[in-house]
Parts: C-alpha cells; structure tokens; sequence
C-alpha cells in the first residue's frame, strides 16, 4: 500500500479533493481503535471518511455532501469553516501555544473566559457563577464534579455525604466517574461500574414511563418525587449531589415535562443536597439560553459544560462553580489535589473566546429561542401525519421522534428488528446524518441553519421515513 499521500498536510489534501478511500479504510481498520464501536463489523464495513466540511454541511472521501443533522456530536454550534475560529488558534500558538496552571501559574485567554463565562451565566441575588474550572472534555468536568462535590461535605464537615444520584438512560461521559454516573446500562457492563456510592432512579420520559392517561404535567411531578424516594432510600444525611441532563441527549432527547424541573428544585432545596446541571450538549445556544438552567428555572451548584463552547473546533470542558461550593473550597479548602494538564489550555481557551464573541455577535441564542427553534418546532409536528412516528418533539434546536409500529396503541418494534439503524442507514443513503437511540431518531443541527436548511433537512427525513417504510414492507415486517 502506498501511504505517503495520506500523510500529507490536511489543507494540501483539502486542495487536491483527491482521497484513496480504501487505503485509509485500511489503515484504519489496522491501528485505530474506535470510541464505541464493534472494530469486527467497522473492518468489514469500512469507516465513512470524512474530508471536509461548511456551513451545515459535510462531505466524505467519496465527494458525498451531507447534511449534518449532529452538528458532529452534538458540538459544531457555530457551523463549519468559521475562519475566524482558526485565526484565534493559531494566532494563541504563535504567541503561547501552551503553559500549564499548576504551581501558581496563569494565562491570559484561560483568565479571559473564565470571566466571559461568569458573565454570561445567568444570577439571582447571592446567588451564581464566578468561578470556572477547565477540563478538557465532559467526561473529566463529571470526574471533577464527584471530587468537588465530596470535598465540599468534607469540608462542610459531613463526609459520610458521598451518594450521588443520577438517572437511568443518563449520559455523563465514559471515564470511570462519567460512565458510573451516567445510566447505560450497556457502559456499566463493562468494567464493573458503577463505583460505589452512584445510584439511579428513572429519566422523565413521558412516551414511555407515564401511566395510562397521565397528562405531562402530573407525570412531571412523580417523575421527579423519585429522587426523593432515593434521597429517603439511601438517607438524606448520605446524599452529596443529583445530578442530570437538563434535556437528555445521547439518551434519545428526552425533554423533561415543564413541571419536572421545578419540583426538583423543591426536593433538593428541602433536603440540601447539591444540584449538578449536565449541560455538555445544552448550553451555548442549543436550547435558545447561554446555558439551559435558564430555560428552565432551576439553580444548580455546578454546571458541567464541553462541546459547544468552542463550537467543537478545539477540546475544552469545564466546571462553572456556584458560589454555595466555590466559596467553601476557597476558604477552608487549602490546595485541591485535583486537575488536568490541559486545564486552561490557552488555544482552546482563545478558541472559546472567538466561538463566544462569533455566537454573541450573530445572535445564535436568540436565533434559536425566537425564530429556527419554533419554526422547526412546527416543522417537527408535522412528522407526526407519517404512518411510522409515534412521537415527534422539540426543544430548542435538539428534536426526537419514535419509530413505532402501531400509532393508535403506541406499540414499539421488536429491539432486535433494529429498526432505529434502518432508518439510520437509509439517511446517510439520502445525504442526511440523524441518529438513532434504538428506535428514537434523533437530531441537533447546528444553530446557524436558515429556515431553508431547515426545510431541506425536513424534506430529507421524510424520504428517510418513507424508504423505511418500504423496507420494512419487502421484509414482511409492516401490516
């Protein structure tokens, strides 16, 4: 094989639009090791090879152009090829590429955001954000969160408080603390996770957990009073923190009832417990608010934030910490013997300046608060006519719909029919990315769609559907 083509500078390659498929697949499938993938059935596949992107759009090694309905994973807020996201980077890396934070050490982009991002998280009173702490992902703001979280009652002089609760069907990344306090239970049955002292209770899905004839907004409420049977379960005395999706992503968008949230609020204020806000895919724009506790009226201690904040261009993830915690930790806390290498990485940091300035600049937040989140909102509802969707919502710029097989009786498919992965496969097919959580199809573009773009992706899920449809006809598995 010859590889010394695919080892060439990547904007050389962009120039040439010239790729040898099959010679990356191969080199793939040889030494790179995939997050969550089956590498037997990716070898005999061979990878999709993405080469470039703009706008909304992608395109693979074969000149396919997508649309991407993911905003990569979850992440590209701001869309592709923003010029002036590159020009930040590598401005930073011409003047300081990298310094650590350790042993008494700062720098200026990293002083920089962590002041925009005080600014812009919304306050009441005493209460709020003015400190940050930088990770490099979602994964390690949760394994920070745990070890902020347990200090804190240490130092509150409560140091049996060590339970977290969390939810089934939850995501909070994939390090041993991220997995543990998700609720995959296909994460926890690898490597004997979760840790000790992380429990669940069930995720505030209407579609699926409500009784029969229980309107959204009673099931809101009980959905919620079953953190407090847990916080009675376990001892309130022993609970350091519940943590949660303000809308759960990888878990299918499930959007929490409008009462949900509140009762919650009541429930950890009662028994005062810690309140961590997840909002790795939800802050930044996604949801039509800097961050989603606004949309939706709680007050959490610490809200972990990744992916958006730099528009995906560059890792970066951190902490906001409220007051209540950041106060303790300063005053009676001492060193904190925790931290990255890359906390406060200046380039990533320089990036997220520019992705904020860009975002505040245009308006992306109020775009999606006041004109593409209800106009695809409205757009979405229509899907509901197609004989295959059994449910289809939105929030802000996130939408789900399930694929069911009897509408009037809500009847799902069979698991094993993989129907979710049909309709998957037939939207890269037709030029769409949209994502399949079993039989949820899911979507979260990125927030500078126009409602053109928007009604481009529409027109594509509906062929997705119908092919769908007619697949499931040939197979006998319709009617």
């Amino acid at each position: 094989m010859n590889t010394s083509t695919l080892f060439a500078p990547p904007v050389l390659a962009r120039r040439a639009e010239a790729h040898d498929t099959k010679a990356i697949q191969a080199l793939d499938s040889a030494h790179f090791i995939h997050p969550f993938t089956d590498h037997g059935d990716l070898a005999t596949r061979g990878a999709r090879v993405m080469t470039r992107a703009d706008g909304i759009y992608v395109w693979d090694s074969e000149g396919k152009k997508i649309l991407d309905g993911m905003s990569g994973l979850w992440c590209v807020n701001a869309g592709y090829g923003r010029k002036e996201l590159a020009d930040a980077a590598y401005q930073q890396m011409m003047a300081l590429p990298f310094y650590n934070s350790f042993f008494q050490t700062t720098n200026v982009p990293a002083v920089q955001l962590a002041a925009k991002l005080a600014s812009l998280a919304p306050k009441a009173g005493d209460w709020g954000f003015n400190h940050v702490f930088f990770s490099s992902s979602g994964s390690e703001s949760n394994d920070t969160n745990v070890r902020m979280a347990r200090r804190y009652w240490d130092l509150m002089g409560q140091p049996q408080r060590k339970i977290i609760i969390s939810r089934h069907n939850a995501y909070h990344g994939s390090t041993m603390a991220g997995a543990s306090l998700g609720g995959m239970s296909g994460m926890h049955a690898q490597g004997d996770l979760p840790i000790p002292n992380i429990t669940h209770i069930d995720q505030p899905y209407h579609f699926e957990n409500a009784l029969p004839g229980e309107s959204r907004a009673d099931f809101g409420v009980r959905a919620a009073r079953w953190l407090e049977l847990k916080i009675l379960e376990v001892g309130p005395e022993n609970v350091a923190a519940f943590i949660a999706e303000p809308v759960q992503g990888a878990g299918g968008v499930i959007i929490p009832p409008e009462t949900y949230w509140p009762e919650i609020q009541r429930i950890v204020d009662q028994y005062g417990i810690l309140l961590i806000s997840d909002e790795v895919i939800c802050a930044f724009g996604r949801l039509g608010h800097w961050f989603a506790y606004e949309k939706f009226g709680y007050r959490p201690d610490l809200v972990t934030f990744a992916k958006g904040v730099t528009s995906g261009y560059i890792p970066l993830g951190g902490v906001m910490v409220g007051g209540r915690v950041a106060q303790v930790l300063i005053d009676k806390g001492g060193e904190f013997n925790h931290g990255y290498t890359y906390s406060g990485h200046p380039v990533a940091c320089a990036v997220a300046l520019a992705n904020l300035e860009l975002m505040e600049r245009e308006n992306l937040p109020g775009r999606v608060r006041d004109d593409i989140g209800p106009y695809l909102a409205e757009q979405f509802e229509t899907l509901k006519a197609h004989p295959l969707v059994g449910e289809a919502e939105t929030c802000g710029f996130v939408a789900g719909l399930v694929l069911v097989k009897d509408k009037a009786s809500r009847t799902p498919f069979d698991g094993d029919l993989a129907v979710g992965m049909k309709c998957r496969a037939h939207c890269f097919k037709n030029g769409l990315i949209m994502r399949a959580v079993g039989d949820r199809m899911i979507i979260a573009p990125p927030l500078t769609m126009t409602r053109a773009q928007i009604d481009e992706m529409m027109g594509l899920i509906r062929r997705c559907l119908d092919a769908t449809l007619e697949q499931l006809k040939a197979e006998g598995l319709w009617g």
